[in-house]
C-alpha cells in the first residue's frame, strides 16, 4: 500500500511487484491508451496524462516518492529547498543575491517561490554543472591528466587547492 509523506507526496509500496509489472507493461505499449472504470467503462488517456503516468511509475520503480503540482503553485521556501536539495538558508542567500525570485503576500513577511521559478532554476543549475563537467574533462584530455598516476594527481589538486586559497575565495 502506498502512503503519503506529507500533503501531496506520494511514496511507493512496500512491494515493488505489481508496480514493476505496470512499468512493463507501460514499456511495451505505447499509445492510445485508456482507463477502465470497474463497471467496464473504457475512456482514452490523453498522451500527456499516459506521460505522466509512465514518469510516475518510473520514479516510484526507482523507490522515490512522488508529488505531482501544478507548476503555479507557490512553495515556502523549506519547500523550495527541499526540491533543490539545499538548505533553507541557502535558498534565502539565493533570493538575496537575485538567483531566485519571489513574492512576499502582503501582510506577510515569509517569502513564496513559484514552483515554475524553482524548476526553471533547477533546470539552469544543471546545464552550468553539465557545462563544467565537460570543461574539465576537456581540460583534463588536453593536459593529458588521465595519464598521470594517483600520487601525481593528488599532488596536482593538492596544489590548486592551495593556489585557490591564496586567493581568497571559493566558487561555489
Amino acid at each position: 500500500m502506498t502512503k503519503a509523506l506529507k500533503k501531496g507526496t506520494i511514496l511507493p509500496p512496500e512491494d515493488l511487484g505489481e508496480l514493476l509489472d505496470l512499468s512493463k507493461f507501460l514499456e511495451q505499449h505505447e499509445h492510445p491508451a485508456a482507463l477502465l472504470g470497474p463497471d467496464g467503462e473504457q475512456i482514452p488517456l490523453p498522451m500527456e496524462v499516459y506521460e505522466v503516468l509512465k514518469s510516475v511509475v518510473a520514479a516510484m520503480g526507482r523507490r522515490r516518492g512522488v508529488t505531482i503540482a501544478p507548476v503555479d503553485q507557490l512553495l515556502t521556501t523549506q519547500d523550495a529547498a527541499d526540491l533543490l536539495g539545499v538548505s533553507r538558508p541557502t535558498v534565502i542567500k539565493l533570493i538575496d543575491q537575485g538567483k531566485l525570485k519571489c513574492d512576499t503576500p502582503s501582510g506577510s513577511r515569509h517569502r513564496r517561490l513559484r514552483l515554475a521559478e524553482v524548476l526553471d532554476y533547477q533546470k539552469r543549475r544543471k546545464s552550468e554543472r553539465d557545462e563544467a563537467l565537460t570543461q574539465l574533462v576537456r581540460d583534463a584530455e588536453e593536459d593529458n591528466l588521465y595519464d598521470l598516476s594517483h600520487e601525481t594527481l593528488a599532488a596536482a589538486v593538492k596544489e590548486a587547492r592551495k593556489a585557490r586559497a591564496g586567493r581568497g575565495g571559493t566558487n561555489g
